[in-house]
């Protein structure tokens, strides 16, 4: 549940749709699809490697463990930054649905939505701050409402496209219905720089499923269940985001949803579904948006647990609320450093003429690639033993990993390249794409702050990765690594 709640269909759909048809028109539906490729890749590496080591850190362990301290705090730091960069945008949809639900004139009211915004985060700090069951509890209302509205939306959509078509005429610009076709499944047509730029996208509407495995140590069974629920969860989103996409692009075409970027799903509502159906459709991406403001919370405030507990950060970080059991100092701590960020891009965006909130999209898919593919890649690093004693593990635990991990990287690495260029899109800072300045900033300060911890924690910066040969077979029915800093440099 929590795995496909904290990705926010509704709230993804409706904050990018309109930006990976701005990259690739119609053939959006095949970047949905694309785009899952390495997010099933990498579920299998999260699969494996939660048997191994079921941490709250998640890929900030397993980096640990398989290539050492440096790396594994990198790759918990962008797990941080991945969180901390899409909150904005979180809590400004979630103020703008929650005014479009009384009025359209209102909802552009930047000072009004900012401030519902930072309620939104607070609501939802509190939630996490509560503990776990109040926070799975509230998933079910959640995802259950926005998950019935999109089906119906999807539906109508469809019908309206497969029967005689509609036309539309908005600001002197006529749309027309187009014939779904199984053409849009297919990258022909297309330039691989769009694809890229679309897939960045892309990323990001996928990203979220690894929430279940963020809180493995409060799941039952916690070496089994979350990792087989990440999987789970992004075969799920698969099928929600080719049957929207599907719909979004066949209602008025590509060029309707790419001129309503901002608002997308919701002008597409307004277009297919009756009145208080549009209503429901806004109430289904607010409780998307505010639900994924809250599971965002949960892998960053464990990811800074964890990294305290094990040294590799203050201690602070990984202090418990002796009451609610929950990582209280952390949980706060995001939370307002969230709004922080939150009213600097809102500062940023009002007074230049950069897009910071659309940038932060593609930005966070940026950091997502970078964690994601460390992750597949350490998959393979600490399973290396195994690779090839069977098929099933050079396929599960060495191609898939190592595939999408490959993928994603790539993806981080092209759109560096590509973002470097000021018609990029978004705008610019200081002369540099906001893309690339916020996808990498935020990154590269982790560097310092690395070395900072490193000096200031040398016990965890002398662990070294588990020995190979001590590795666990990962298909045993003992798969359970030894401790975190079994091995150091001063025992080896």
């Amino acid at each position: 549940m929590i795995g496909v709640a904290s990705t926010a269909p509704g709230y993804s759909l409706a904050a990018s749709i309109g930006f990976v048809t701005g990259e690739v028109g119609s053939k959006a539906p095949f970047i949905m699809l694309f785009a899952f490729v390495p997010m099933a890749c990498i579920a299998a590496a999260f699969y494996y490697l939660n048997k191994a080591d079921p941490d709250c850190g998640t890929n900030f362990t397993w980096g640990v463990r398989a290539f050492g301290p440096k790396a594994g705090w990198i790759a918990g730091w962008g797990c941080i930054v991945a969180d901390l960069v899409i909150m904005p945008n979180l809590a400004g949809v979630s103020g703008q649905y929650l005014v479009l639900l009384f009025s359209e004139t209102a909802a552009d009211n930047i000072y009004l939505t900012t401030f519902i915004g930072i309620l939104f985060i607070i609501a939802m700090t509190w939630i996490c701050w509560k503990g776990i069951e109040l926070s799975a509890r509230s998933q079910v209302l959640l995802l259950g409402t926005e998950l019935i509205v999109l089906a119906i939306f999807a539906v109508i959509a469809f019908s309206k496209a497969l029967g005689n078509g509609i036309e539309r005429t908005v600001d002197g610009v006529t749309y027309k219905s187009v014939k779904p076709s199984l053409s849009w499944m297919s990258p022909s047509g297309v330039n691989s720089s769009a694809i890229i730029a679309g897939l960045v996208v892309a990323v990001f509407i996928y990203w979220g499923w690894d929430t279940c495995v963020s809180v493995n140590e409060e799941a039952k069974d916690s070496a089994k269940t979350p990792g087989r629920d990440a999987v789970l969860s992004t075969v799920i989103l698969l099928a929600i985001y080719l049957v929207t996409s599907y719909g979004s692009v066949a209602l008025l075409g590509p060029e309707f949803v790419t001129d309503n970027a901002d608002e997308a799903i919701y002008a597409l509502g307004k277009v297919a579904l009756p009145t208080v159906m549009v209503k429901l459709l806004v109430i289904a991406v607010l409780t998307s948006a505010a639900a994924s403001c809250q599971t965002t919370i949960l892998p960053a405030t464990r990811t800074m647990l964890s990294m305290g507990s094990h040294g590799a950060a203050p201690a602070k970080l990984a202090r418990i609320d002796p009451k609610r059991l929950t990582p209280d100092f952390s949980t706060w701590l995001f939370g307002i450093g969230s709004i922080v960020w939150y009213l600097m891009l809102v500062v940023v965006s009002h007074n230049t003429d950069t897009d910071a909130y659309s940038a932060s999209i593609a930005a966070v898919g940026m950091a997502i690639a970078v964690y994601y593919g460390l992750s597949g890649i350490s998959c393979i690093v600490y399973f290396r033993r195994f690779l090839f004693k069977s098929v099933k593990n050079f396929v599960m635990i060495g191609f898939l990993p190592g595939f999408g991990g490959v993928i994603l990287l790539y993806v981080f690495f092209k759109t560096v390249w590509d973002a470097r260029n000021a018609d990029y899109g978004y705008g610019t800072l200081f002369g540099i794409g906001t893309v690339l300045l916020i996808g990498t900033m935020l990154l590269v300060l982790g560097l310092p702050l690395m070395f900072w911890c490193a000096a200031k924690f040398p016990k965890f910066f002398g662990y070294l990765p588990d020995p190979p040969e001590l590795v666990k077979d990962p298909n045993s029915d003992d798969t359970l690594a030894a401790p975190l800093g079994t091995y150091t440099k001063a025992g080896k």
